[in-house]
C-alpha cells in the first residue's frame, strides 16, 4: 500500500529541504548506515531491501512519489534497517536529520500525518509477514501484482504496467524465481498479465485478484 504525504505536507516539506537527484540503480539509504536523512520522493520509484540471514537481499516494498524516506532512523536514531535504491530516475528532496526535528515542531499537522504514515507502514509490514505463512506462491505473487500496479503502475492501452524485474517479484514473495515464474505462467495463460524483459503488465487486476485470494 502506498503511503503518501498530503499536497500540504509535501509543499512544506519541498519548502524545508534541498532538492536531489538519483539516477537508476544508485543507493539513497543504506542498510546499517548511521546517517539521518530523510527524503521525500517527487518523481520515480524505489525499491526498500533487507538483508537476510543468508545474505541474500529481499526486497520488501516499492515507494513513490509523494513517500518519505527515512524517517524512523531520523526519529530514533538508531541504524538504518533497510537500503532504499532507485528502480527509475529519481527526484526528491532531502533534510537531515535536525532538519527533520525542526519541521515537526514547526509542522504539528504534518507530523500527525507522519505518525500515520509509520504505523500505516508497521501494518502493511505485518500483513505482508501472515501473508507469507497463509497464502502459496501464486495467491502471494498475484496480491504483490495487485497492490504494485494500484499503487504504482502506470497506465498502458489494455492496463497498467510496472516496472519491476521477476527477480525482484520473487524477493518480495519470498519465493524462487522458478515458483514465481510457474505462477506468472499461469497468470499469462489466463490473459490477467503479460510479462516483459523489465516489467509486468496487469491486463485483467479483478482476475488477478480472484488469483490472489485463490478462487481463479
Amino acid at each position: 500500500m502506498s503511503w503518501r504525504l498530503s499536497g500540504d505536507g509535501q509543499r512544506r516539506l519541498v519548502e524545508a529541504g534541498t532538492q536531489r537527484r538519483w539516477s537508476t540503480g544508485q543507493v539513497l539509504i543504506r542498510e546499517s548506515d548511521a546517517s539521518d536523512h530523510v527524503v521525500l520522493l517527487v518523481s520515480g520509484r524505489v525499491k526498500v531491501s533487507v538483508t537476510a540471514p543468508s545474505g541474500r537481499q529481499v526486497m520488501m516494498a516499492i515507494r513513490g512519489p509523494g513517500e518519505l524516506l527515512g524517517e524512523v532512523s531520523a526519529i530514533d536514531g538508531g541504524e538504518r534497517s533497510a537500503t532504499v535504491t532507485a528502480l527509475s530516475d529519481v527526484r526528491g528532496v532531502s533534510l537531515t536529520g535536525p532538519e527533520f526535528h525542526r519541521f515537526m515542531l514547526d509542522a504539528p499537522a504534518v507530523t500527525v500525518e507522519l505518525l500515520k504514515m509509520v504505523v500505516g507502514r508497521l501494518r502493511e509490514s505485518t500483513r505482508r509477514r501472515l501473508e507469507n505463512g497463509a497464502y502459496d506462491v501464486p495467491a502471494r505473487t498475484a496480491r504483490l501484482l495487485v497492490d504494485y500496479a494500484r499503487d504504482y503502475g502506470e497506465p498502458v492501452p489494455d492496463g497498467l504496467t510496472v516496472k519491476l524485474r521477476q527477480s525482484e517479484l520473487a524477493e518480495a514473495a519470498g519465493a524462487s524465481r522458478e515458483a514465481v515464474a510457474k505462477a506468472l505462467k499461469v497468470f499469462r495463460e489466463a490473459g490477467a498479465v503479460r510479462t516483459n524483459r523489465c516489467s509486468f503488465d496487469v491486463l485483467e487486476i479483478d482476475l488477478l485478484d480472484r488469483f490472489a485470494e485463490g478462487i481463479a
